[in-house]
């Protein structure tokens, strides 16, 4: 199948072309060996995002910025008839899925047929139309990394039933909404919608979630390159698979606290409300609730200042806003490492290690849920090269990657 280079460069930049026709190849080649030879092969892909601003905001009807990276879940798929989806993912047994069935199924919980069920209900409850298809995925987003690998699968799916039964005229931000439904309910994970969102819609994004069901969505033309920075990620080496419940923990703790003042979210309160009432909120709902609401607000607050400053070309501000918040998240939210395993502490090391590095220059944060996984930093372009290899000393080979800023999110290839 013939993919253009145009295409695969707006998707995944000039340098990674090559590679990409190799990868979309070997992905056409692996269904065909799988499922046979199909006339009505299409391809689809969903990207991995980068959380730039606003750290376990969103499930308080916070604010977020976010980006979607050139790292991506490609699918190739041949639709069939009836209401069959099968799915084979590399490296994972196939998903066969009954999408006349839209129930719960509580044994398919944390499972990746549990998102295609989840996402075909979805689209149903909207009104949308569903059927059969066969896939095969690859993805080389991270797993456990902060560039959420779930979120783009969920997005994935969406955009194949999109393309195939709607004619692609699903909207974006329809799509993402329906994932984050299928993640909460059918797998069983509460996440906020920052995930599916930057994966859905693509491009630097600001995401306003006070009103989720009508979030404010506002693109932001950035070129960090262009600026002399370059953005990498590095992984640590710890997974998130058995983290749940410490992520689960933030939004249930600064719930918590918004329930102290008869609210739902924090959002709906304010840090005054919660300064003047600080000695009743310990009592009722402990001091790291009252510590993760703090930051809460400060980073919420934190996200229009770093999209002014970046719409106004101040590197500079934008860089001293992303330490603050990295500041933030280990001090105050306090997602550096897992309270059940306190001598694993990959990121703290990771920050130690980049701010020893970029010695004053740049900004280096903790990456997406925390816990485990990766740390994010805005490399001078002139430090690049030698960051990446320092970093790869301590956390092996290929642990540091450049990313692409992607503007495309959740698309049909060809």
């Amino acid at each position: 199948m013939n993919i253009s280079e145009k295409t695969l460069e707006k998707l995944y930049g000039a340098a990674a072309v090559s590679m990409q026709k190799e990868r979309y190849a070997a992905a056409e080649k692996a269904f065909e060996d799988i499922y046979g030879k199909a006339d009505n092969i299409r391809i689809f892909s969903a990207p991995g995002r980068t959380e730039v601003g606003g750290n376990h905001t969103d499930h308080n009807r916070g604010c977020v910025m976010a980006a979607a990276v050139g790292l991506d879940v490609i699918a190739v798929v041949s639709m069939t008839e009836g209401s069959v989806v099968s799915v084979k993912s590399e490296g994972f047994p196939e998903d066969v899925v009954d999408i006349s069935d839209t129930e719960v199924k509580d044994s398919e919980k944390n499972s990746s047929a549990s998102l295609i069920r989840g996402v075909a209900a979805g689209f149903k409850n909207a009104g949308f139309k569903v059927g059969g298809f066969k896939a095969y995925t690859t993805s080389n987003v991270l797993k456990g990394s902060g560039l959420s690998s779930s979120a783009a699968f969920e997005v994935l799916i969406g955009t194949i039933f999109s393309y195939l039964y709607n004619e692609g005229k699903v909207s974006a931000v329809k799509i993402a909404q329906i994932a984050q439904h299928a993640e909460n309910v059918y797998f069983g994970k509460p996440s906020g919608l920052m995930d599916q969102m930057a994966s859905s819609v693509g491009g630097f994004i600001t995401i306003d979630f006070k009103d989720t069901e009508n979030p404010v969505i506002d693109a932001i033309s950035y070129d960090f390159a262009a600026s002399g920075y370059n953005l990498c990620i590095v992984d640590t080496k710890g997974n998130h698979a058995d983290l749940t419940p410490e992520y689960a923990a933030i939004p249930v703790e600064m719930k918590s606290v918004a329930k102290f003042f008869g609210k739902s979210e924090l959002r709906d309160i304010t840090k005054e409300q919660l300064i003047e009432n600080i000695a009743e909120v310990r009592k009722a709902c402990g001091d790291r609730a009252v510590a993760r609401a703090f930051h809460f607000f400060d980073d919420n607050e934190r996200v229009g200042k770093e999209a002014a400053a970046l719409r106004g070309g101040d590197i500079n501000g934008f860089l001293k806003l992303v330490t603050e918040s990295g500041n933030s998240s280990f001090k105050y939210l306090q997602n550096i490492f897992a309270t059940k395993a306190p001598a694993e502490q990959g990121l703290v090391i990771g920050l130690y290690m980049s701010e020893n590095i970029l010695a004053g220059r740049g900004a280096v944060r903790v990456h997406g849920g925390g816990f485990a996984g990766t740390i994010q930093a805005f490399v001078p372009s002139d430090m690049t090269e030698e960051y990446a290899e320092k970093m790869e000393k301590v956390f092996g080979k290929g642990s540091c990657y450049k990313l692409y800023i992607r503007p495309v999110g959740g698309t049909e290839v060809i």
